[in-house]
């Protein structure tokens, strides 16, 4: 099946940025939503923000006005900017894709947010 990465992940100071990146092993159709979970440890995980079809999107109280989300294309499916990073930031970060009537999983990637 098809398989997702994350991507753009790392070690960044507090009141930085990362862009986070979720493609997919082949082209996606009948893209539905892409959903960004983020786990940090000991933690269950939390939803981040999501993106749907028609371009509305959704973002956790925790971090709106700071994240935003976009759709890419069908391979490259979507990003997550992140602005103005804390360290309670720190998580692993998951996208979730639902297309082609099915639910696709990403293995994280790891943003480190420490001075």
């Amino acid at each position: 099946q098809v398989q997702l990465m994350e991507s753009g992940g790392g070690l960044v100071q507090p009141g930085g940025s990362l862009r986070l990146a979720c493609a997919a092993s082949r082209a996606l159709s009948n893209f539905n939503a892409m959903i960004w979970y983020r786990q940090a440890p000991g933690a269950e995980r939390e939803y981040v923000a999501r993106i749907h079809s028609g371009g509305s999107t959704n973002y956790a109280d925790s971090v709106k006005g700071r994240f935003t989300i976009s759709r890419g294309d069908t391979k490259n499916l979507g990003y997550l900017q992140m602005n103005s990073l804390r360290s309670d930031d720190t998580a692993i970060y998951s996208c979730n894709v639902i297309a082609e009537y099915t639910t696709y999983w990403g293995p994280g990637t790891q943003v480190t947010v420490s001075s």
